[in-house]
């Protein structure tokens, strides 16, 4: 069974074997979580996100899937970017986001990862009601069939340290 810890802080701060980027679909860097990541996490980070723009995802990486690049300079063996959905009030997007958790942990599996830090995906610049987006990742992490051992929410304030703790219990 996945154990869900909370913490409220930095992602780049964690040691974990996988740490979750909230990526944009071009993988090329962005703001929020994103480019704290690529910041932190240094060059080599983007160096291999280039080269799979210019192989398997030259279109970008699409909405709720997830793929793997080296950590860098993070405290962790990689990086997994997901793109989240941008919340909409007139369309329901919320498997979208579940899948982002979904395919995460899959390529964790893959990859033989144990620990991996997630943010609030979608919660930020893309707006996701933080309530909801804690509700859908914490149903999303329990309800998934996964070899990870510990998924560990990092978040960045105490309005959505508090969401995710009143789903975890």
């Amino acid at each position: 069974m996945t154990t869900i810890t909370l913490v409220q802080g930095d992602i780049t701060r964690e040691s974990v074997d996988a740490v979750v980027n909230a990526a944009n679909s071009s993988l090329l860097g962005g703001g929020g979580v994103d480019g704290a990541i690529h910041r932190r996490g240094g060059p080599a980070i983007l160096d291999e996100c280039r080269t799979l723009r210019a192989s398997h995802y030259g279109k970008g990486l699409p909405t709720g899937q997830a793929v793997a690049t080296t950590a860098g300079d993070l405290d962790a063996r990689w990086v997994i970017h997901t793109v989240g959905p941008v919340w909409s009030a007139s369309e329901d997007r919320s498997q979208l986001l579940a899948s982002c958790y979904r395919e995460s942990l899959r390529v964790a599996d893959e990859l033989g990862a144990r620990t991996v830090a997630f943010p609030a995906v979608s919660t930020g610049i893309y707006g996701w009601p933080i309530d909801d987006g804690a509700r859908i990742a914490v149903e999303t992490v329990r309800a998934a069939d996964t070899a990870v051992e510990e998924v560990r929410f990092v978040l960045f304030d105490e309005r959505a340290y508090e969401a995710f703790a009143k789903r975890v219990g």
